[in-house]
């Protein structure tokens, strides 16, 4: 088999001589030549650690008798930009990160990649990247941060800010807090949308087995970077490519891993962002239909209790596996050339979760705790909950669907009729909730802060104003087309679709109108009109008067990549991607 990177020297002459003046040796020429694509910078902790990962990859590259090559593409941090502009940027910059990967690999074609990131957008862009060059490859995850004193997390620093706000606490407590919530590189230290994308990439076979958000301090995730650029020559000498390994029964074991986590709704953007990549068909219903009745078995934050740095001491994505064990489809391919049954085996027989079980006692004497691996990970007989961790709903308000963390939610608001309380950006709503302007019974609106709208950012701050506040948090609900942060808790309802600027039924809703909110029934309808109850025909009626009335907003962004975001952002219950038909 004639390697492409081989085809490319006749083809372009100048290819050498480029190489060897970057600094590439005469005989690496000949050799393999792997792309080590990451996301490193010094743009948040997650990804400022990943440079010693590229090294090991290339190190193990060469050590298969391949040479790797580096290169960046740096992502954003939505905790860096929340609440503010900046955080309209987040969903389209994992569009961006999957182009670059286009452009990089297409432009001069590498035989093989080994793909490394951390965060919410660097880890399902390379996803998306990888699927769309579909060359031989490995994704290595960059691991999660530790835990910090009082086993402070960063999820828990808007509650924090609530509270000052408020006036529950000072300011040193505050700063307390943002000067302890990141003692480490890594991804955040619970189970958002980094540490959620970490997991999935390897529940797609995607990641060598067991390297899933380790600690990104742990020698053994430098390993395993090492093993995937050792890896990667092998693939590309075999010819074995992601669509070759990743199937739609991959993405069925990837949702039911998602439900045993509680993981964060943004993966209802990405992996169906992912599926389209390959031609494959995945959505909210897709979601909705495996987490029925699907065991949720994870006890980490933000829905359980302990950092996300206890994933790995308890087992990883092996140890949930093992517990979904009878559930998946065990035949399918990874990219280790074995089947997910195989690995499963191998790691059982090399004393993986032994060595597991050393780094949980080694974590228990530094935090002074004595947790046992079922503290962490439940045993399937013995779960969290038994109807996974989201619900798609659908109404007259959500006609494609809107998406609910019901796990991090509490169990008074799973039905509810609330009163309309709408408002056309984040910054008016959390202001009414923060001065007491919103009152127990309400559904806080946010709209217009969908893909179309704004960029689709998240309403983190938002969604903590409520869940910290006592009495809000077990009697509002806040619904909004947009999304929510990986860490978000409280009765919050994203997604709502169609979104607003785009016509949907979210921005024909008007103060005063009920709502009727039913989780387990999967219901979001409006009920009433200004207080009253009304049939369906009638506000049906009503809000076919109020369309006719309607006019979108004019265009938040007149030019750059927001531009071309909201013009071509598909739905969020489709996966948001960048639709040119």
């Amino acid at each position: 088999m004639e390697l492409i990177s081989q085809k490319m020297r006749t083809l372009a002459p100048e290819l050498d001589p480029l190489r060897l003046g970057t600094g590439w040796k005469p005989d690496d020429l000949d050799k393999v030549q792997i792309m080590v694509e990451s996301t490193f910078g010094d743009s948040h902790p997650g990804s400022g650690h990943l440079n010693r990962l590229v090294e090991a990859a290339c190190q193990g590259a060469a050590e298969a008798g391949g040479h790797g090559a580096r290169y960046f593409c740096t992502d954003m941090c939505d905790g860096e930009s929340q609440g503010t502009d900046g955080i309209n940027y987040s969903l389209a910059s994992r569009e961006m990160i999957a182009n670059m990967i286009e452009i990089h690999e297409n432009a001069t074609p590498f035989d093989g990649a080994v793909f490394i990131a951390s965060c919410d957008k660097g880890m399902p862009g390379s996803l998306m990247g990888m699927m769309r060059v579909n060359i031989p490859a490995v994704m290595v995850t960059g691991g999660v941060m530790n835990a910090g004193p009082e086993l402070l997390t960063l999820e828990q620093l808007g509650m924090y800010s609530a509270q000052y706000e408020r006036g529950e606490i000072g300011e040193e407590k505050l700063c307390w807090a943002k000067e302890n919530a990141c003692p480490s590189c890594g991804a955040c230290s619970f189970i958002g949308t980094a540490s959620s994308m970490q997991i999935m990439a390897e529940a797609l076979g995607l990641s060598l087995p067991g390297s899933a958000l380790l600690p990104a301090t742990s020698p053994d995730l430098t390993d395993y970077a090492r093993r995937a650029g050792k890896r990667a020559v092998e693939l590309a000498r075999e010819g074995l490519r992601p669509s070759d390994i990743v199937t739609i029964r991959s993405f069925e074991n990837a949702i039911l891993v998602h439900a045993a986590i509680s993981g964060s709704t943004n993966c209802l953007l990405h992996l169906p962002a992912i599926a389209h990549e390959l031609g494959l068909h995945v959505d909210g219903d897709t979601f909705d239909r495996i987490h029925r009745n699907a065991h949720y078995l994870l006890n980490l934050r933000p829905a359980g209790q302990w950092p996300a740095e206890f994933f790995y001491y308890a087992g990883g994505v092996p140890a949930i596996m093992e517990e979904l064990r009878p559930y998946l489809h065990l035949d399918v391919m990874t990219v280790t050339g074995k089947t997910l049954g195989e690995n499963l085996d191998e790691l059982r027989a090399d004393g993986f979760y032994e060595r597991c079980q050393g780094w949980l006692d080694e974590a228990n004497r530094k935090y002074g705790i004595h947790l046992a691996k079922t503290d962490i990970i439940k045993p399937y007989d013995d779960p969290i909950g038994t109807d996974g961790s989201i619900a798609v709903l659908r109404g007259n308000l959500a006609p494609l669907g809107a998406v609910i963390k019901h796990t991090a939610c509490p169990k008074e608001m799973f039905s509810a009729t609330l009163r309309a309380r709408p408002f056309d950006s984040e910054e008016e709503a959390i202001d009414a909730i923060l001065h007491h302007r919103v009152q127990p019974g309400d559904a806080v609106f946010i709209r217009y802060e969908g893909p179309k709208g704004s960029g689709m950012p998240e309403m983190f701050y938002t969604s903590e104003a409520i869940s910290s506040d006592r009495e809000l948090g077990r009697t509002i609900a806040l619904i909004t087309d947009g999304r929510f942060s990986g860490a978000s808790t409280g009765p919050v309802i994203g997604h709502c679709s169609p979104e607003a600027q785009a016509g949907g039924p979210i921005a024909l809703v008007e103060e005063g109108d009920l709502i009727r909110l039913d989780v387990k029934e999967r219901v979001l309808d409006i009920v009433g009109i200004l207080g009253e109850q009304k049939t369906p025909e009638e506000i049906d009626a009503v809000l076919a008067k109020r369309k006719q009335q309607w006019k979108p907003r004019p265009r938040k962004y007149a030019r750059g990549v927001l531009r071309v975001f909201s013009e071509h952002a598909a739905s969020p219950m489709e996966g948001a991607y960048l639709k040119f038909d």
